[in-house]
Formats: structure tokens, C-alpha cells, sequence
């Protein structure tokens, strides 16, 4: 069973293994832990169970707590909530996620870039997960306005953008997708080195 001092003592590159060895006990004590002030102690509980939620569903079943992170105040609490909602979408068989999708779509709207960008990232593995939501994932963000954010974190953000129309577009490709993505490439926002390696992934696939 894990406690304080030990999640605290293993290292990033363990974290994967120590992951795949926890209990039942373990998980919901790891989830009660997300919402220390402690911000060392939360990212390492946060690291186990997104780690853990690649290879089992046992993190699934605590979709309500990380959904209601949403709503937080604390952006890093939001983040978390983020990330751990994208990371279960493949184990969510009881469509909570279409329940969810529209207020998840909310952190667009973020006060903190960073955490925009966490959402936007998140949405590719939920495009994955769930195709039937990607007409409504794909017109949200075909619908960003990449100039309201702080001009240094533009690129980022639109580069963010692109790799999860590019997931989107191979099941679902429509005259929108194309315009916005072809839009960007054209547009002053990517320098040359982004334009290309955006250019090359879309050619590919």
C-alpha cells in the first residue's frame, strides 16, 4: 500500500512500473491525494494514475471526482482534471463522456494558456476514444480564436491545434477542417520549420 513517503521517493522512470503494481487500497487514497495543497505530493499521485490509467480501468470509476476538477479554481487542479477524463475516455463505457464533452470543451475558454493547451492536447486522445465526438471536438477548435491568446504562445497553441485535426480528419474529414488547416499553413502565426513539419504530417496521412 502506498503512503506520503513513498510515492514521494520513486523516480519519474519508475513511475510506469510502480504504477502497473498498484492495489485496490492504493487507488482512491492517490485520488484523495490530487487535492493536497502540496503540489509535489499531487503531481506524483497525478503521475501514477494517468500512468495507471494506460493499462487498466480501475482509475475510470473516479470519473465524477475529476470531472468536478473542471470547476476548480486552482488551474493546476483543472489540468488534472483534464488529463485524467482524456487518459479514461477509452474505458468509459457507460458514455459518460458525451455527458461531459461540452463543459470539457469550457477550458478552451481557460484564463491560463497553459492550461488551454493541456486541454487542447487532451483532446486528441479523446478523438481517439471516442470518434462519434469528433464533429463537435473539430468545430470547437476550427472556432479558436488563436489571436485572443498572448502572442508567445500562439504557435504552440495552434501546433496543438493541428495535431488533433490531423487525428480527427482520418475518420472525419470535412470541407472546414481542410480550410482552417490550409488557413494555418498559409497564415503568419507558424514560422517555417513549424509550417513544415505540419506540412509533412498532413501530406502523410
Amino acid at each position: 500500500m502506498v503512503d506520503l513517503e513513498s510515492i514521494m521517493s520513486i523516480p519519474k522512470s519508475d513511475i510506469q512500473e510502480v504504477s502497473k503494481a498498484l492495489n485496490n487500497y492504493d487507488i482512491p487514497q492517490l485520488v484523495e491525494w490530487l487535492s493536497l495543497k502540496d503540489d509535489k505530493i499531487r503531481y506524483q499521485a497525478f503521475l501514477l494514475l494517468q500512468s495507471r490509467s494506460v493499462f487498466f480501468d480501475d482509475v475510470y470509476p473516479f470519473w465524477d471526482t475529476f470531472h468536478d476538477k473542471l470547476k476548480s479554481e486552482n488551474s493546476y487542479k483543472r489540468s488534472i482534471g483534464l488529463m485524467l477524463i482524456a487518459e479514461n475516455a477509452k474505458w468509459d463505457t457507460e458514455n459518460r463522456m458525451e455527458n461531459t464533452i461540452d463543459e470539457y470543451l469550457m477550458s478552451l475558454n481557460d484564463s491560463k494558456p497553459i492550461t488551454i493547451r493541456q486541454c487542447i492536447q487532451s483532446l486528441g486522445k479523446i478523438s481517439s476514444a471516442k470518434p462519434e465526438l469528433n464533429d463537435k471536438i473539430a468545430s470547437r477548435l476550427i472556432s479558436f480564436d488563436v489571436m485572443a491568446v498572448k502572442e508567445t504562445m500562439r504557435k504552440s497553441i495552434l501546433i496543438d491545434i493541428l495535431n488533433v485535426l490531423f487525428i480527427i480528419r482520418k475518420e472525419h474529414k470535412t470541407d472546414g477542417i481542410e480550410s482552417f488547416i490550409l488557413s494555418a499553413f498559409s497564415g503568419g502565426i507558424l514560422d517555417k520549420k513549424s509550417k513544415k513539419q505540419s506540412e509533412a504530417l498532413y501530406r502523410n496521412l
